[in-house]
Formats: structure tokens, C-alpha cells, sequence
């Protein structure tokens, strides 16, 4: 069965483009930054066949509807002990790895994966940074499943999808970078040490975030949670440890990629994150979002920017606001666009314990609730050891959960 995309869906309803999509013209020298990288790949590549490394698909959190899912994957050359079913070895982790690591391994362009979801098979193609971004049309159970990806002369890996049930009415996206983990990432120093440098252990959740997602869970239990970040898909396998460490709940991520496109010498964070909300928009039709970002760069803008385009897709805006500190590192806070999205209710405060008191005036969330326990891990945390109480390498079934196709 072919590739499809559900972009194209009959019930998908046309909105106009976002003012912050900048429509402007390719240069000549742009074109140059790209084949300089591309040819820094090869030479990379071939470094890496002399070493005897051989292609590795790192596999990443999906997510779809009953009728299809969207899969991502990065295919790499990398050594045959440095991963097992797609993910670092958990030994590399246990000893800390830093930041630059992630960016080690030579990607793969156009690689040729094949997935196996549903009892079918599909083949799909990576992009010129071995990036796998591709819808495929099968019909799954809801909830957790694990699909299989394998490129040529690769071993092959699972990767687990949420299927979203189709009458599911809420839907959670959230930021990552000062909204659930502490990055003071607009700072260039900063950035550059966060990614390349800082162990990944030694990174700070942001206080009562995990907590306040939970409580969403909670009482939407079907609901998706899809991360939504400028961070290049070289960090995705750190922000999901980061991300099981600290009990925030299990979710794709949408990420980037990293280096200039054909267009641009530095990828657009900004329409990043206004393509990729569009998009959810138009492949769940039926679902009001929760935003939740922060107020040290262009989330407040980004949100209240899409809920003037779709205003009967927002349930409500959530703004974790920086301390004056990392307001500062930042370089100063985002505007209050409030006074823009009349109609659309908006919560402002420093951490996960106000701003779900804040949720709880909005009667999103039941005063008389909270959350006692994560939601059910997806079957590879599981065997990660990912879930609280967990030896590594449980099985599933000694929990009692099954999320087998």
C-alpha cells in the first residue's frame, strides 16, 4: 500500500497562512551551504564504512489515528555495539553521555526503511539528513502499538505509536525547552553548551510540569501529548530518557532537523512549530489542543497566532512564565498577546502547581483529582526499565500490559 499523507483528507478545512511563514527568496549561496554539508556527510560515511560501521535506524515515537500513523526514524553509520533495537546501549547512558555525541554518528540520505505495522509492510524514504518523516495507511487498534523499521544492511527496530482513538475531543502539545526541562536556550552560549557539552543527566526538569500533565491525563486519559521543540532529531533518544527519567508522560516528539535546508542557511524555529501545528490541526479534525509553551521566546506569538487561524481548535493556552533570571539569559520575554485571541482562555504562572490551580478555575481540571500514577509506558520504556518500580529488561506482562499489534 502506498505512502499517504492525511493532509489531504476530504474533512480537512482550509485556513489561511500564518503571518509568521516568511515568503522569501532562495540566494545561490544558501544552495552552497547545502552541498558543503552534503559533501561533509559523504566524506563522513566513508570514515565510517572504513571502520566497519553499519547503518543503524534510531528509532523515535510515532503517533496516528485508527486508519494510519506517522512514523519517524533517523537512519546513521554507526558501530554495531553502540545501539540494540535502535536506542544507545543502556551502559553508554548509565555513564553519562554528553551532548555532542548525538551529532557523532554520519546519517544516511535517502535510505530506504521498511516498516512492518499491522501485519503489512510498507517502504518508505528517508530525507537528505536520513530524517524518516512519513505517513503510511493501516488500519491499528487504539492506544500503544510497535511497528518495525529496517533499512538495508541494518538490523531492524521497534518503535513504538499511540493511536489516537477517533473520539478523542482533547489534546495536549507542549514545549520542551524552558517549559519542561530548564535550557536557558536562547542564549547562543548556552544553547551550544546544553547540546553539545552538558551531560545529560544533568539536566533540570522544570518544577510541577510532569505533575500538571499527569493531572491532564488524568481526566483525558486518551488524550495525546505530542512535544513539540526547535531541538534537531540528533537529541530526540536524550529528550525521551530525559523525558522517562522525570515521569513526564510518554509522547511523539517533533523535532528538526540540524544544519541549513536549500532555502536558508539556519532552519526557521518559528515556522517549525506553525507547520507542524497546522498540521495536528488538520489530521485531527475533532481535537481542541492544550498549548502549553513558555514566555522567553515565541510561544505566546506562535499560540496565540494559531488560535486566530483556528480558534475552535484551542481549549486553552498555557504560559509557564521564566524567573527574572532566566528572562535575562533569554534575552527578555515574549509580548502578552492575550488582548488577540478573544474567546480563548489563557494561564500564566511560574510553575505546574499554579497554573493548574489556574486550570482548575477553568474547570479543565477537577479540583478534587490528581494524578497517583504515570500513565501505561509503550512497551519499549517498559523493557528499557523506563517506568517506575521497573527491573531492566521486565517484560510487559509482568505489569499486566499488552500493547502488542
Amino acid at each position: 500500500m502506498a505512502e499517504r499523507n492525511p493532509d489531504t483528507d476530504a474533512d480537512a478545512v482550509e485556513t489561511p497562512p500564518s503571518p509568521l511563514i516568511e515568503d522569501r527568496e532562495t540566494f545561490v549561496t544558501e544552495h552552497v551551504a547545502t552541498l558543503l554539508q552534503d559533501r561533509w556527510h559523504a566524506f563522513r560515511r566513508k570514515v565510517s564504512i572504513r571502520r566497519g560501521h553499519m547503518p543503524t535506524v534510531m528509532s523515535f515515537t510515532g503517533y496516528g489515528t485508527t486508519r494510519w500513523v506517522r512514523l519517524f526514524s533517523r537512519v546513521v553509520m554507526a558501530p554495531g555495539e553502540a545501539f540494540e533495537d535502535g536506542r544507545r546501549l543502556a551502559r553508554m547512558v548509565e555513564d553519562g553521555v554528553r551532548g555532542w555525541h548525538n551529532f557523532t554518528s554520519p546519517p544516511v540520505p535517502y535510505a530506504l526503511v521498511e516498516v512492518t505495522a499491522g501485519g503489512q509492510t510498507f517502504g518508505v524514504r528517508a530525507d537528505r539528513g536520513g530524517v524518516v518523516d512519513a505517513v503510511v495507511e493501516v488500519e491499528l487498534e487504539p492506544g500503544w502499538r510497535t511497528v518495525t523499521l529496517q533499512a538495508s544492511g541494518s538490523e531492524p527496530a521497534t518503535a513504538d505509536i499511540y493511536v489516537v482513538e477517533d473520539d478523542v475531543a482533547t489534546g495536549v502539545v507542549s514545549d520542551v525547552d524552558d517549559t519542561v526541562v530548564v535550557t536557558y536556550l536562547p542564549r547562543p552560549l548556552l544553547a551550544a553548551w546544553n547540546s553539545f557539552v552538558l551531560d545529560e543527566h544533568a539536566r533540570t526538569p522544570t518544577p510541577g510540569m510532569s505533575v500538571l500533565l499527569h493531572r491532564i491525563l488524568d481526566q483525558q486519559p486518551s488524550s495525546p501529548v505530542i512535544y513539540l521543540s526547535t531541538g534537531a532529531w540528533n537529541v530526540a533518544q536524550t529528550l525521551s530518557r530525559f523525558l522517562s527519567r522525570n515521569l513526564y508522560p510518554f509522547g511523539p516528539l517533533l523535532l528538526t532537523s540540524w544544519g541549513p535546508t536549500e532555502d536558508r542557511w539556519f532552519r526557521s524555529g518559528k515556522e517549525h512549530k506553525v507547520a507542524q501545528l497546522d498540521r495536528l490541526a488538520r489530521e485531527f479534525t475533532g481535537i481542541k489542543w492544550l498549548l502549553i509553551g513558555d514566555d522567553g521566546q515565541h510561544d505566546p506569538e506562535i499560540y496565540a497566532d494559531f488560535a486566530r487561524r483556528h480558534p475552535d481548535k484551542v481549549r486553552a493556552i498555557v504560559i509557564r512564565q521564566l524567573t527574572p533570571s532566566q528572562a535575562v539569559l533569554a534575552g527578555g520575554r515574549a509580548t502578552d498577546p492575550r488582548d488577540t485571541t478573544p474567546g480563548v482562555p489563557w494561564c500564566y504562572g511560574p510553575d505546574g502547581a499554579l497554573l493548574s490551580r489556574q486550570l482548575e478555575d477553568l474547570g479543565i481540571l477537577d479540583s478534587e483529582r490528581s494524578a497517583a500514577q504515570p500513565q501505561t509506558w509503550p512497551r519499549n520504556a517498559q523493557l528499557l526499565g523506563a517506568w517506575p518500580g521497573a527491573e531492566p529488561g521486565a517484560a510487559p506482562e509482568e505489569r499486566g500490559d499488552d500493547d502488542s499489534l
